[in-house]
This record gives C-alpha cells, structure tokens and sequence, in this order.
C-alpha cells in the first residue's frame, strides 16, 4: 500500500502548540519531497511549507514564518510541522503531501499523494 497517516491535530488557545505528523508507507521516502498544505472552510487551499528529500531547501508561507518548523527523518519515514504561537485564523484542515519533484513547492496540482487531512482548530 501507499499511504500517508498524519496526527497531532487538534483544539488549543491561542498562542498555543502543536506538532503534527506525517508517516509515509510504500515509498521510497527518501526520493520524495514533503509540503504542508491547509484549508479553511469556505477558503481555497494554501501552501504552509515545504521541504526537499534531502532536507534542505526549507520554505515556509509569510503568515507562518517564525512560527512553525518544518523537518523530516527520512530513517523514520516521517515529517513534522512544529507549529508555535496558533493564532484563531490557523484553524483549518492541515495535509501533507509527496512529490517526487516540483517547480513551485506550493502548487498542490503538483503532488500525487496526500494524508487524509488533520483538523487544527485555534480559540480565541
């Protein structure tokens, strides 16, 4: 099978903390790169981070920057998105997704595979 399982969300206050994860089965993990996407109800879905197979080159959108952390442990098969400071307008249905190569990190029509999605939900 290949499969992407995420977990960690959840409901925090505001200024709160959440790490969410990523476990990838069936693939070469290794090859792929990983990126975070979110989507708000009524809204369209938006980039929120991306990193290459290798770990590098690190991308983040500008309203997480300074606040979330991207990384992966390609020896585990997993990706995390450390997410610090959540403000209400966070609340949204967070997914990760694989490629094995993009242009733009943030196009999702560029990523075959993805998690089934975890709910984070920020109060004010």
């Amino acid at each position: 099978q290949v499969q992407l399982v995420e977990s960690g969300g959840g409901l925090v206050q505001a200024g709160g903390s959440l790490r969410l994860s990523c476990e990838a089965f069936g693939f070469t993990f290794e090859h792929y790169d990983i990126a975070w996407f979110r989507q708000a109800p009524g809204k369209e879905r938006e980039g929120v981070s991306s990193i290459r197979n290798s770990g590098d080159h690190i991308r983040y959108a500008d309203f997480v920057k300074g606040r979330f952390t991207i990384t992966r442990d390609n020896a585990k098969n997993t990706g995390y998105l450390q997410m610090n400071s959540l403000k209400p307008e966070d609340t949204a249905v967070y997914y990760c997704a694989l490629t094995a190569w993009s242009l733009d990190s943030f196009s999702a029509s560029e990523y075959a595979y993805w998690g089934q999605g975890t709910q984070v939900t920020v109060s004010s």
